[in-house]
């Protein structure tokens, strides 16, 4: 039997009283609810398959580079030191293996979603092959070489895309009701409300509302999107929260003039194990910007200005012509096939040359598969009254001006090829802010003129987030938000979208 103890309001056995002493209390710690059990269950279960997932692959590709080595490169040193195929792949896997758990790459808070970790599997893979590198240099070992140039750049992309790979089978069982926590949203109603529009009651993201508390008091249903949440009364939710099963607590906003209230509310949630947690709206913020630094007791969040040159620019700018050239490479033979179809389809040039606005607002030419009719421009004035979009960007669906090539090429994006000619040259990026019309950039006010602070990108947010579908003031937000905290693993985590885009396409036309 269990109750709620007065001082700490989390549920306890109710220990039987003593005859001698009827008047003395007896402390009991408190136990973990069922559903936080659960929790803990898939938490072990799915950290278990990325362990073995890691391990296999750590295993495989410092194997396979010491058999390059051995076999290919330099055979005799397999004779002068035969226990050197198996001391090398087993001594680097294993300094892999533990970055990659002191950089917390499996700990439950970065699993299912944000590139958080895939930053830290890079991250740990590159700190435990600069230790192979010291240890080539120091001893000299010519077994070592292929580790760097093989088990690195080969063992890192099998890392991420394995990870990826776990990640959609995480959301599967997201969809289907598992491995997600059982949430309960603690705050005004406004907070709350954004708090759990947000995260839907599906668990895609990991968090699955099933209640919500409402800090003036309010009691019965929320509704938010067509879906009802049970309200819980604000001084009695903690109580409550175990019949609900929630092994979650999101706090969305605190009560004004109580400073002490986070604070009391972990007391109230101790022996539970269930995760207390803080929404922040400092929205459009990324964490890396975001660094905690306590004073006197007073937790301060630190918010890094955004940085719009360094070394993170420099590095931009050497992916992008690294991945422009190759991409010209790879697509050369299809671009003739595509210029083929052009001239076959419409009379008119291959390409269409038009002026966009980049960096700083220094306007260049954007050159693009045609995809419409050569008059298209002088007839954009008589379809205004058909514009679909909400901002200065116009839209139609079914565009008279597309040609019958062109609607395929604009379906599978491949009318931006030519754009990796822009991209080398630098007038552009491979990854960043749809690039505007002039015309667009007269009507932009003060906000969302910062689009122009970095280049523009072949592909972006917006490419992967919905593409023509999405309303300007959202096609706005994720520009802004990429401005700010754009990163290399996130570039590379939008190039990988966007080809899954090209192959299913949707909202493009």
């Amino acid at each position: 039997m269990t109750a709620i103890d007065d001082t700490t309001g989390v549920f306890a056995p109710v220990a039987a009283p003593r005859a001698e002493k009827p008047n003395t209390r007896t402390l009991i710690t408190p136990r973990t609810s069922r559903a936080v059990e659960d929790r803990r269950v898939w938490e072990r279960a799915y950290r278990t398959r990325l362990r073995i997932n890691d391990t296999v692959i750590a295993l495989l590709t410092c194997t396979l580079a010491s058999l390059i080595s051995l076999f290919l490169i330099d055979p005799a040193l397999l004779r002068t030191d035969p226990w050197i195929l198996a001391r090398i792949p087993l001594v680097t896997a294993f300094g892999w293996l533990l970055m990659l758990s002191l950089f917390s790459t499996r700990q439950p808070a970065v699993m299912g979603t944000g590139a958080t970790e895939y930053k830290r599997v890079a991250h740990a893979t590159a700190m435990a092959f600069g230790f192979v590198a010291i240890a080539f240099v120091v001893f000299q070992w010519e077994g070592l070489r292929t580790q760097l140039f093989f088990a690195l750049p080969v063992g890192v992309a099998l890392l991420i895309f394995s990870r990826w790979m776990w990640r959609r089978w995480l959301l599967r069982q997201r969809v289907y009701g598992g491995y997600a926590s059982r949430t309960i949203v603690v705050g005004n109603r406004d907070d709350v409300e954004h708090v759990v529009r947000t995260l839907g009651d599906k668990g895609v993201l990991g968090y699955r509302v099933v209640g919500a508390a409402i800090l003036d008091d309010e009691i019965g249903t929320l509704n938010v999107d067509s879906v009802s949440y049970p309200l819980m009364h604000s001084t009695t939710w903690v109580s409550q929260a175990p019949t609900l099963e929630a092994d979650t607590i999101i706090v969305a906003s605190q009560p004004s003039g109580e400073p002490d209230y986070i604070k009391h509310l972990a007391w109230q949630m101790e022996g539970t194990a269930a995760e207390l947690v803080l929404s922040s709206r400092l929205g459009d913020i990324a964490g890396p910007r975001m660094s905690l630094r306590p004073v006197e007791g007073l937790p301060l969040i630190h918010v890094q200005i955004p940085d719009f040159e360094g070394g993170s620019h420099a590095f931009k700018r050497a992916l992008d012509i690294v991945v422009s050239s190759v991409a010209l490479i790879l697509f050369a033979p299809f671009a003739a096939l595509i210029a083929l179809a052009i001239k076959l389809d419409s009379p008119g040039p291959v390409f269409f040359l038009q002026r966009r606005v980049g960096r700083d607002g220094q306007e260049f030419r954007m050159v693009k598969f045609r995809s419409m009719r050569t008059d298209a421009e002088a007839q954009l004035a008589t379809l205004m009254a058909s514009n679909e979009g909400a901002g200065p960007l116009f839209k139609m669906h079914d565009d008279p001006r597309v040609t019958r090539v062109g609607r395929i090429l604009r379906k599978y994006s491949l009318d931006e090829i030519p754009q990796f000619w822009n991209a080398l040259v630098g007038d552009m990026s491979v990854v960043g802010p749809r690039p505007p019309l002039p015309a667009e950039v007269t009507a932009y006010d003060g906000t969302v003129i910062r689009r122009l602070y970095i280049k523009p990108g072949i592909t972006g947010p917006w490419q992967v987030g919905g593409r023509s579908d999405l309303s300007w003031e959202e096609s706005v937000r994720l520009d802004l938000r990429y401005v700010e905290n754009w990163s290399v693993i996130g570039d590379l985590i939008i190039m990988w979208r966007t080809a899954k885009v090209m192959i299913r396409p949707d909202g493009a036309y």
